[in-house]
């Protein structure tokens, strides 16, 4: 049950950063490379109790990274490194967002799967996936809770 915790723990500041530095960073640079027209860090208030998107996206990235943490290193490599997150990030947790997230936010399916978002939505959560790896596995080495 501690490690459960531990891992918790460790996959939350990880999601958390990760959104941060690797999702958002994602998001911006789609923007400046003008395939996208996001808005990366935003602080526009989200309902229903109006924090900062920036806010509400960390806690959320943080939630799936506690979950990503307890899931990818209780699994056999490869699973249970790099590969793993990249997979859980790119595909678990895109597929979510598709598929409970937007029928959630009253979007459709998918946000209604327009290219090039697509693709680059799936690219941004992989590169999230290995972001989330980097911190976690610092942390986990820094800590000594893996």
């Amino acid at each position: 049950m501690m490690r459960c915790v531990k891992l918790a723990a460790i996959g939350f500041v990880a999601g958390a950063i990760g959104v941060l530095v690797f999702h958002q960073g994602g998001f911006w640079l789609s923007k400046v490379l003008g395939i996208l027209n996001a808005t990366p860090w935003s602080v526009r208030p989200v309902p229903p109790w109006n924090v900062p998107t920036i806010v509400s996206q960390c806690f959320w990235g943080g939630l799936w990274g506690a979950a990503g943490a307890n899931l990818i290193y209780r699994q056999r490599a490869p699973l249970n490194g790099w590969l793993g997150w990249v997979l859980f990030a790119g595909v678990v947790v895109t597929l979510a967002n598709w598929f409970i997230v937007a029928p959630l936010k009253g979007a459709p399916i998918g946000f209604g799967f327009r290219v090039p978002g697509v693709y680059v939505a799936v690219v941004v959560y992989a590169v999230w996936g290995v972001g989330m790896w980097l911190i976690a596995s610092a942390l986990s080495r820094v800590t000594n809770w893996k």
